[in-house]
C-alpha cells in the first residue's frame, strides 16, 4: 500500500438476477469503480460466472451466491449465506423477472404461488424485509435498496397506456386473500391472464418501495426508490415470447420509437441509482422517459392512482407478509 493512503474497504451490493441483461450491466458498473463488491444473486451459479467473464469483470470485485426467488426457503438460505460472508451490506437492487406471456396454464413456484408474482414480488418482499437489518446495521452514511419497476405497470406513462393483455389491476387481492394457491393464480382472484400476472407483479414491487420508504425511512435513513431505465427492447426477460416478437421489438423500438436503450446503458442508469449522490431521494419513482438517448437526464416520474393507493399498499403488505411467512 502507498505510505500516507488510508486503504478502504468497498460498499457491498447485492443484486438479484445477475447473470444477463440489466442486471449483468449493473453489477458490471458499479464493479468497475472498485468502490463496491458485488454479490451477483442467481439460479445458476455457472451461467454467473461466465457472464460477468464475458464482460470482463475482475473477479476480486464480486462473488456469487445461489438465490432462486420462487422458493421462498431458497431466499432464506441465501440470506444465511450472505450473513455467514461477514461483509456489511450497503445495498440491495431487487432486478430479477420473469415474463411468460404465453402460458395458457399458471405455473407454479416451489410454495405452489403463481410463478411469476412469486419470483417479481413475493420473493424480493421476503428478500426486502430479512435484509433490511443488514443494511441497518451497516456503519455506512447512505444506504439504499432499490427495486426495477417497468413502463408497463403505470399507466401515467406511454408506455403504460397500452392495455395489451390488461392493464395492471390488483383488485382488492382477492387472490392473495384465498391464500394464492391453486386453482387462484392472479392477485385479483380472476381468470388467468400471464401478461398481466407480470404487470400485476411489477405493480406490487411499485407497493413494496412505497410501503418500504414510509415505514423505515425515517427511522433508518435508508434511501428506497424504484427506477424505469428505459426500453431494453432486447433483453432476456423476453426469452419465452414469441421469436418473431423478439425480432420486430427491439427494431420497433431503434426505428420507430427511438426508445430502444442498450442493455449496458440500462445498467448503468441502475448503477446511478445505486451509487450516484444525486439519486439520493426516498420514495421516488425515477425514469428517463420514453426517448432514450445517450445522455438524457432523469426526472421523479408521477405514477398511477394505483402505485400511490395508500390503503391498498398496506393491505397488499399485510398480506404479502402472511403468504411468505413472516
Amino acid at each position: 500500500m502507498t505510505p500516507g493512503v488510508t486503504q478502504t474497504t468497498p460498499s457491498t451490493v447485492i443484486i438479484t438476477g445477475a447473470s444477463s441483461g440489466v442486471g449483468l450491466y449493473a453489477a458490471k458498473a458499479l464493479a468497475k469503480t472498485g468502490q463496491w463488491h458485488v454479490i451477483m444473486a442467481c439460479r445458476n451459479q455457472e451461467k454467473t460466472k461466465a457472464a460477468a467473464d464475458s464482460v470482463g469483470m475482475d473477479p476480486s470485485r464480486y462473488s456469487i451466491l445461489h438465490l432462486d426467488l420462487a422458493s421462498l426457503d431458497s431466499v432464506r438460505k441465501f440470506v444465511d449465506d450472505f450473513r455467514a460472508t461477514g461483509r456489511s451490506l450497503e445495498s440491495l437492487v431487487c432486478n430479477a423477472a420473469v415474463y411468460l406471456p404465453l402460458e395458457k396454464e399458471p405455473q407454479r413456484s416451489a410454495d405452489g404461488y403463481e410463478l411469476c408474482v412469486a419470483t417479481n414480488h413475493l420473493g424480493h418482499f421476503l428478500l426486502c424485509n430479512l435484509l433490511l437489518e443488514d443494511l441497518k446495521k451497516s456503519p455506512a452514511a447512505d444506504k439504499r435498496l432499490v427495486i426495477l419497476g417497468t413502463v408497463t405497470a403505470n399507466p401515467k406513462e406511454l408506455g403504460g397506456k397500452i392495455p395489451i393483455p390488461a392493464p395492471p389491476d390488483l383488485g382488492e387481492l382477492q387472490g392473495m386473500e384465498a391464500g394464492f394457491q391453486a386453482p387462484i393464480a392472479m392477485i385479483n382472484g380472476k381468470k388467468f391472464k400471464p401478461g398481466k400476472a407480470y404487470k400485476d407483479s411489477k405493480l406490487c414491487n411499485m407497493l413494496t418501495m412505497r410501503e418500504l420508504h414510509r415505514r423505515y425511512h425515517n427511522s433508518t435513513g435508508i434511501t428506497f426508490n424504484s427506477l424505469y431505465p428505459g426500453c431494453v427492447a432486447d433483453t432476456p426477460l423476453f426469452r419465452n415470447h414469441f421469436p418473431l416478437f423478439r425480432t420486430i421489438f427491439p427494431w420497433f423500438q431503434k426505428n420507430v420509437t427511438g426508445g430502444y436503450v442498450p442493455q449496458e446503458l440500462a445498467g448503468e442508469r441502475v448503477a446511478l441509482v445505486v451509487a450516484d449522490p444525486d439519486y439520493n431521494q426516498s420514495g421516488v419513482y425515477w425514469s428517463w422517459g420514453n426517448r432514450q438517448q445517450v445522455g438524457r437526464k432523469s426526472f421523479v416520474q408521477v405514477v398511477s392512482d394505483e402505485a400511490s393507493d395508500q390503503r391498498k399498499a398496506e393491505k397488499m403488505w399485510d398480506l404479502s407478509a402472511k403468504l411468505v411467512g413472516m
